[in-house]
């Protein structure tokens, strides 16, 4: 690498560092997850039909792959180490990126923000109808970011304590146990932004939080 590239790469780390040591100076910024209500008895698995794209911690997907959302490559892998991450603390198999589930999780995202901006879960019937697990996250465009969904889903892991999910313990973990679920296989995700806001939706096939079952 040339020095004036070094250069310009060590310019940047260094303002991403003084980002980071900054964060809790700004206390105006706001985040939201949306929990999980219109799935947790849910018990059918939804065949896909698209070739999903597999985890590796070294995986090369090429600009030609269609993700199916407005994502970029190196989003998709970020969304995709986290979820796995999550998953491999507890002993669960990794999931792979569905173009489907991400199409499905754009048309969501975009309808949400183009309506009020409010997060809120697909329905049980109608022209939204809900197929697949959904984790929802809303926060400051700029300050938070997709990582800052998963690990905003994640940081739920301290409400659960191993017990079967039922409709009392749900609310309080759902993001999370969604995340971890042993028969979940893939996920599809999707942005959008809205009065300066940034709207992430996370679909899960098949989906978890199944009522009188364990995550894993």
């Amino acid at each position: 690498m040339k020095r004036p590239q070094i250069a310009l790469v060590f310019s940047l780390l260094l303002i991403l560092a003084a980002c980071i040591a900054n964060a809790g100076l700004l206390t105006s910024k706001k985040a939201y997850n949306y929990h999980h209500s219109n799935c947790a008895d849910t018990t059918k698995t939804i065949a896909q039909s698209d070739s999903p794209i597999k985890s590796s911690s070294n995986i090369t997907m090429s600009g030609s792959i269609s993700i199916g959302s407005n994502l970029t490559v190196q989003q998709v892998q970020q969304l995709i180490r986290l979820h796995n991450e999550a998953r491999a603390d507890v002993g669960v198999m990794p999931v792979i990126w569905s173009k489907k589930l991400a199409i499905y999780a754009q048309e969501w995202a975009d309808s949400l923000a183009s309506m009020d901006c409010d997060l809120r879960h697909r329905p049980r019937s109608g022209k939204w109808k809900q197929e697949y697990g959904e984790n929802l996250f809303m926060g400051t465009s700029g300050y938070y970011g997709l990582a800052d969904a998963v690990k905003s889903w994640e940081s739920e892991k301290v409400y659960y304590h191993g017990e079967e999910i039922n409709s009392s313990n749900y609310h309080d973990s759902g993001h999370y146990t969604q995340i971890v679920w042993k028969n979940t296989e893939q996920i599809g995700c999707a942005k959008a932004e809205c009065n300066g806001n940034l709207i992430v939706v996370c679909n899960y096939n098949p989906p978890g939080n199944v009522l009188g079952q364990k995550p894993y």
